[in-house]
């Protein structure tokens, strides 16, 4: 049987990684890129794309999303033009255990949509007491260990799990939220929720765990990477640390790169998220974070069921879509900041593939060919027909996107578009 082959014509090809941007063709035979310009001697497609209008650019990967679904999830991903993704461990049950992390990665393998890259546990049950067993979650197909978004009150249990992951050489992913300045607060402490009488969640708070990982990830050598940072304060002690040579990354989620405490408006539970909308101040210095290349951007995927929220504010389950919103909202941003488009890709494509350690992300030849075609141009309408996802919940409902992906190539096939 003939090896499937493709030819993407007429796009505007951007790889982020090699800074390369410019009208091209692309070829792609089996599940690798083989030429980008020119065809390669002999070179017969089996099919053709035709990309006119669009821009043609790597795969973008997520550094966090849950699936509730895993079929409607990654179904919803690739329709995003997501097409490798990081799932924390804070499943049900949690991912604590070799066969469920097996069954996860089999589930996404089978579904042949986009690749799943599963954060394993680092404490048994994510009850950050004891140390879950890590060596047999890495071999069963762990990128890196978390705690998610469960407390790991003991630094000591810390400190050892930043021991044994420096001496494997594995990342852990810590989302920086200190449990007892954290705990009971629902909004940020601020005057929003001041006024709304809501509890408040200091900035403090992320700035005393973020402190805490950089002194343990100073002593141990291991390679960390702190999540879904909200405040300017906590970009300045990542930028600190970088500066004196600490091998440390962080992300943003895409929501907290548009929203801030004031959209929380009157009690609006799909602006509740964790950590906390914060400031215009720190919206402020979480765009420039992301705009240097600081910060990363993830789409911090939470769905939520309508019964979630519709709750008081602080009764409300935390979280919104974020797979089909990532693109649209990675190009809002940009455009409101001014920011290169190229830029803004490699917030999504490249910088996270390079702090998840895996090989995508780029549009190198040899590269497998994981691509996403989208109109930058394209308008869509947020409603519950046109996310995919699950998880209806987002602070955007009724808003008017702008971008919109045509078609999602996975591994050299098409899994999402018009002929697929």
């Amino acid at each position: 049987m003939n090896k499937h082959t493709i030819h993407i014509t007429g796009g505007r090809v951007i790889d982020p990684q090699r800074q390369f941007d410019q009208v091209a063709d692309v070829y792609i035979d089996g599940d690798r890129i083989a030429a980008i310009g020119a065809a390669p001697a002999g070179f017969v497609a089996t099919q053709t794309i035709d990309a006119q209008g669009c821009i043609v650019s790597p795969g973008f990967v997520d550094l966090s999303a849950r699936l509730g679904g895993v079929e409607p999830e990654l179904a919803a991903a690739v329709a995003g033009g997501i097409t490798a993704l990081a799932c924390p461990p804070d499943t049900r049950p949690p991912l604590d255990e070799a066969g469920l992390v097996e069954r996860i990665v089999r589930r996404g393998a089978a579904l042949g949509l986009a690749h799943i890259y599963p954060l394993g546990a680092l404490t048994q049950e994510l009850g950050g007491e004891k140390l879950a067993e890590l060596a047999t979650l890495r071999k069963s197909g762990c990128i890196a260990f978390s705690q998610a978004q469960r407390p790991l009150i003991d630094t000591q249990v810390l400190l050892r799990a930043m021991q044994y992951a420096a001496t494997v050489d594995v990342a852990l992913h810590l989302q920086p939220q200190d449990h007892y300045l954290a705990r009971d607060g629902v909004a940020h402490d601020g005057d929003v929720g001041s006024r709304l009488g809501l509890a408040g969640i200091p900035v403090c708070a992320e700035t005393v765990a973020i402190a805490t990982a950089l002194q343990l990830a100073k002593a141990t050598g291991v390679r960390l990477h702190l999540t879904r940072l909200s405040s300017a304060a906590g970009i300045a002690l990542v930028r600190e640390a970088r500066r004196n040579g600490l091998a440390v990354s962080c992300d943003v989620g895409i929501h907290h790169l548009h929203l801030s405490e004031e959209d929380i408006g009157y009690f609006d539970s799909h602006a509740r998220f964790t950590p906390p909308l914060r400031a215009t101040s720190d919206r402020a210095a979480l765009r420039e974070a992301v705009a240097e290349g600081l910060a990363a951007i993830c789409s911090d995927h939470t769905p939520v069921s309508e019964d979630g929220k519709q709750l008081p504010f602080g009764e409300a389950q935390p979280g919104a879509t974020g797979l089909e919103l990532l693109l649209p909202l990675t190009l809002r941003w940009a455009q409101e900041c001014g920011v290169p488009l190229a830029t803004a890709l490699a917030r999504i494509t490249c910088d996270p593939a390079t702090i998840l350690g895996i090989e995508t992300g780029t549009l190198a030849p040899g590269s497998r060919a994981d691509l996403c075609i989208f109109d930058p141009e394209a308008r869509w309408r947020v409603t519950p027909d046109t996310l995919r996802s699950q998880g209806k919940n987002t602070p955007f409902p009724g808003e008017e996107m702008c971008g919109q992906v045509r078609a999602t190539l996975v591994g050299g096939r098409q899994v999402f578009g018009d002929s697929h």
